[in-house]
């Protein structure tokens, strides 16, 4: 049996490491060795995650995929939700999430019985935090978009800043010929910004 821990936040202005602290010492406490650290910057709410479907690929019948929080995997609508689900279920990858005390149980297990209780209780849990998560990005969504809209009627909307030291360091890497994901590795930036700047590139070279 291995470990393996997901770490994400949603944009690289976020820190994906803010809570590897935490996972650290609750492996300790529970008597885990984390075998490898995925990191990733993407948001929850879409099924494509790299790092998270090469973390799923790489585990075995029996590993743990540990996170500090449920949504951390997911804040997908129902039907992406059951598609990430069934494939964890197929692979009997065992989800130990700190905010869901159910799952630390699913860690040792005594016998075959109370790991088949133990699992389906734990189902029901992750799907309840997954649709509570999924309501809170919707939630925030709406209120954000409320605040845009507020903020153009009195004229004060900016739009979010560009970040022109990352843009112009990942505008280098593609020039070198790199991978999004080999960009991501190195500079921690989500997919969607290294897409932005490709397609900035790509009209730049066709003016």
């Amino acid at each position: 049996m291995r470990t393996y821990a997901y770490l994400r936040a949603s944009t690289n202005e976020q820190d994906a490491h803010r809570a590897k602290t935490e996972l650290v010492n609750f492996s300790k406490q529970v008597g885990l060795t984390v075998s490898f650290w995925f990191i990733e910057y993407e948001t929850g709410s879409k099924l494509n995650r790299p790092e998270l479907f090469r973390l799923l690929e790489i585990a075995d019948p029996g590993d743990i995929l540990l996170v500090e929080q449920v949504d951390r995997i997911s804040r997908l609508n129902a039907k992406d939700w059951e598609t990430l689900k069934l494939l964890i279920y197929e692979k009997n990858i065992r989800v130990v999430a700190i905010d869901l005390p159910t799952s630390h149980k699913l860690i040792d297990t005594p016998d075959e019985f109370t790991k088949r209780m133990l699992s389906a209780i734990n189902a029901m849990m992750l799907d309840m935090l997954a649709a509570i998560a999924r309501k809170d990005y919707m939630d925030r969504r709406k209120r954000q978009a409320q605040g845009v809209q507020k903020a153009k009627k009195l004229g004060k909307y900016k739009g979010r800043p560009v970040d022109l030291q990352l843009h112009h360091k990942i505008e280098m890497l593609l020039k070198e010929g790199k991978s999004y994901s080999d960009i991501q590795s190195l500079i921690g930036c989500s997919r969607h910004t290294i897409s932005k700047v490709n397609k900035k590139l790509k009209t730049v070279s066709l003016a």
